[in-house]
């Protein structure tokens, strides 16, 4: 059988694959099965921040592999403990816990959320308020926190206990605390499978003063957003809030499955021995990865990434065929006049490979992609939109 073959007869049908077979990549380029190449500006949807087959990365990944790949956490690593440092020491959060995806990181904080609440008010106030719009992931709980109908069909009864309000609508959120409990308010900063729409910054501090003055938690959902996508370590810092909880994985590791869940001063304390756990998370080898990420992404590389932001805003923003550009640092939405699956198909045709969010193109690109790869592909994407 052909791989395809292989794929529809043995792999569950849970995706619609593009017609291309990537066997092999080096920094943003891949290259297919017949060996033609290709500008990667999706990096596994936010995911190789510094591309792919990175040397320093995998160097570190290689030396962790050939002493301990894995360890429960019934002992002590030093990966996982030097990680969570780095991790607290940059973002200001005080304790991690680790997992290995973003839907179990934002279950570890709805889990936290609830007990925090439990352990000083009582069991009856648990409403988590998420944001119509907005996606947290594909568990039975991540689900109902996820504020897009099209993805609770055929999974109901969801797990209760969520309330959904449209971006912006503060009086919305004032009604629901004034009716029931409300433990945390739990938002994606850009909503990325949405539409790749950033929300105002008047509402989300609006949203960080009603959750302070009322104690209730501020988590943030940096799944997409986090590891220096936006410009800075995490969008929050753009937005100038703290938040009691932020959730991070995708770009964490480079590549390796690990997700986290970062606690404030308010939070970090409320998970005690056997209140949660897993299995893999703070693999010594994917926290290897992380590390070798997180060193790298400082000042320098940040206005780097700022920098290709503005660039591809000022190239695409007005450009024939394209409505708008949203987003922001190396995160970014294009709407385009024609549908945005003409467009992924004519770039992919030039050799460049492009996202889709919503009608939107979505683009994710590594945040280390060199300027003139960067502009070839950014010309593809303007000549595709404008046929």
């Amino acid at each position: 059988m052909t791989l395809t073959e292989l794929d529809k007869t043995y792999v569950a049908g849970t995706y619609s694959r593009f017609p291309l077979e990537i066997v092999e990549g080096s920094g943003c380029l891949v290259r297919d099965s017949g060996g033609r190449e290709y500008i990667d500006m999706g990096s596994g949807i936010a995911v190789n921040t510094f591309g792919f087959a990175d040397s320093r990365w995998a160097a570190a990944v290689t030396a962790q592999l050939s002493k301990l790949q894995h360890m429960s956490n019934l002992y002590y690593t030093e990966p996982c403990a030097v990680l969570a440092k780095m991790l607290c020491e940059k973002t200001g959060m005080k304790k991690v816990f680790f997992s290995n995806s973003g839907a179990e990181a934002n279950e570890c904080a709805i889990k936290t959320a609830r007990k925090y609440s439990a352990d000083k008010y009582g069991e009856l106030r648990h409403t988590i308020i998420t944001l119509e719009n907005s996606f947290h992931g594909r568990t039975i709980t991540t689900l109902a926190a996820t504020g897009q109908a099209q993805f609770h069909r055929d999974f109901k009864p969801l797990t209760p206990g969520f309330a959904h309000v449209k971006p912006g609508d503060i009086r919305a959120v004032e009604e629901i605390m004034g009716t029931c409990g409300v433990a945390a308010i739990m938002i994606e900063l850009i909503q990325g499978e949405g539409g790749v729409v950033p929300l105002d910054s008047g509402f989300v501090n609006e949203l960080a003063q009603i959750a302070r003055e009322n104690d209730i938690l501020l988590i943030c959902d940096e799944i997409q957003t986090g590891s220096g996508r936006t410009g800075k370590l995490l969008a929050s810092m753009n937005y100038g809030i703290t938040p009691d909880i932020v959730t991070a994985a995708k770009g964490l590791a480079g590549g390796l499955p690990l997700g986290a869940t970062l606690f404030g001063e308010k939070t970090a304390g409320v998970l005690g021995p056997g209140d949660h756990g897993s299995t893999f998370g703070g693999n010594p080898v994917c926290c290897a990865g992380a590390v070798s990420i997180l060193e790298r992404i400082d000042d320098e590389l940040l206005r780097e990434v700022r920098s290709k932001s503005d660039y591809i805003f000022g190239e695409l923003s007005g450009a024939e065929g394209v409505s708008a550009v949203t987003g922001m640092g190396l995160m970014l939405g294009i709407e385009t006049k024609k549908s945005a699956q003409d467009v992924l198909s004519a770039c992919m045709e030039r050799g460049v490979l492009v996202l889709t969010a919503k009608n939107r193109i979505r683009l994710l690109p590594p945040l280390n992609i060199p300027f003139d790869l960067l502009k070839k592909a950014v010309g593809v994407i303007k000549s595709a939109c404008a046929e």
